[in-house]
C-alpha cells in the first residue's frame, strides 16, 4: 500500500490548483473515510503494539517504525464507535501532522482518489457539535466522510495553548481597539484554538469555515469599509485543506483582487514541510507557520500587524 504514496512530486503540483489527494478506508461496516494523503507517511499492516500503561483508552500502543516510538490510536473508538478488534486484519495509517507522527488503526484500506476540492463539502447543518467530520463528498454515488483527525488527536493529547509573557508584552503595546482578524478553518477544534490565543492578547476575530466563506466575508468587509478596509481587517489566518475552497487558492484570489491584494496572509496548517514554503511565495501569501504553537503564531501575528497599525 506504501507504494501509491511513493510520487510525491505529481501530488505536489495538484496543489495551487484547488486540487488533492484523498485516501479512503474502512473502520468497522462498509462506510467510507477519507483523509488527506498530503497528510499520509504510509500505510502498513499493522505491527505487534507493545501496551502503553495508563495511556488514554483509544492509545492501543506504541508501534516501532524505522526506529521511531509511534502512538497508534483506534480511530474507530476515538470517533465513538466500536474498537477494532482483530489487528491482525487491520491496517496503520501512518500520519505527520501538527509536528506529530502518529498513527490511526483501521480495519481496511481502499484506494486513493484525485479530488477537486469543490466537491469537497462542510458537513450536514444539523450534524451537532459533537461530530468528528471536517466535511463529506461524494464519490460513485457513496458518501465519504473526513475526519477531523486533528480533533481526535487533541482530545488524547492536548495541546499546549499557554501564551507566554513575553509575547503578550509585544502584543500589548500595540493599538488593536479598532482591529480585526480573520480565522478560516474548517476545523472547528483548529479554528477555536486560533483565537483562543488572539483571545489572549486582546485581539478580536472574525471566523470562517472554508475558503469560499472567507473571500465572500472579506469582499462583503471591503465594500462596507472602502479605504478603511486593510486598517480594520488587516490579517487573515488560514488553513491549507479547507471545503470548497483550499488555503493556496483563496491567497491567490485575494492577491488578485484590487480591494484585498493588501492584506497580510498567514498559511497556518496541519501540513508541515519545504513545499509549503515554496506554495506561500506562489500564491503570494507572506508566511507559512505550521501547527500548533500559539507563541510562533501570535509572534507572527505581532509582526504583520506592526507592519499594519
Amino acid at each position: 500500500m506504501s507504494n501509491l504514496l511513493s510520487t510525491v512530486n505529481q501530488r505536489t503540483n495538484l496543489a495551487g490548483q484547488n486540487r488533492f489527494e484523498l485516501l479512503l478506508f474502512r473502520l468497522n461496516g462498509r462506510q467510507l473515510f477519507g483523509i488527506n494523503v498530503f497528510k499520509v507517511r504510509e500505510v502498513i499492516q499493522a505491527p505487534e503494539l507493545s501496551e502503553m500503561p495508563g495511556s488514554h483508552p483509544c492509545v492501543k500502543g506504541i508501534a516501532q517504525l524505522r526506529g521511531e516510538s509511534v502512538i497508534v490510536v483506534d480511530l474507530s473508538q476515538a470517533t465513538t464507535g466500536k474498537p477494532i478488534t482483530d489487528i491482525t486484519k487491520a491496517f496503520v495509517i501512518v500520519t505527520e501532522y501538527n509536528r506529530h507522527v502518529q498513527g490511526f488503526l483501521v480495519s481496511g484500506v481502499d484506494r486513493i482518489v484525485n479530488m477537486n476540492w469543490e466537491q469537497i463539502k462542510p458537513p450536514p447543518q444539523g450534524a451537532g457539535r459533537g461530530h468528528y467530520l471536517t466535511a463529506v463528498t461524494e464519490l460513485e454515488n457513496q458518501l465519504v466522510q473526513i475526519i477531523d483527525v486533528e480533533k481526535v488527536f487533541s482530545e488524547i493529547i492536548p495541546v499546549e495553548e499557554e501564551v507566554s509573557a513575553t509575547v503578550k508584552e509585544r502584543s500589548n503595546k500595540l493599538d488593536l481597539s479598532k482591529i480585526l482578524v480573520l480565522i478560516a478553518d474548517d476545523s472547528t477544534v483548529a479554528r477555536n484554538q486560533v483565537k483562543r490565543a488572539l483571545d489572549s492578547v486582546n485581539v478580536k476575530s472574525a471566523l470562517a469555515k472554508d475558503g469560499e466563506e472567507a473571500l465572500q466575508w472579506l469582499q462583503n468587509k471591503a465594500a462596507e469599509a472602502g479605504d478603511d478596509f486593510l486598517h480594520q481587517v488587516p490579517l487573515l489566518i488560514s488553513d491549507i485543506e479547507m471545503p470548497r475552497m483550499d488555503g493556496y487558492t483563496l491567497a491567490a484570489a485575494i492577491k488578485a483582487d484590487p480591494a484585498l491584494r493588501g492584506i497580510h496572509i498567514i498559511l497556518h496548517s496541519s501540513l508541515s514541510g519545504v513545499f509549503n514554503e515554496a506554495m506561500v511565495k506562489k500564491v503570494g501569501a507572506d508566511q507559512f507557520i505550521a501547527k500548533f504553537h500559539p507563541d510562533e503564531l501570535l509572534s507572527a501575528v505581532n509582526y504583520w500587524l506592526e507592519q499594519s497599525v
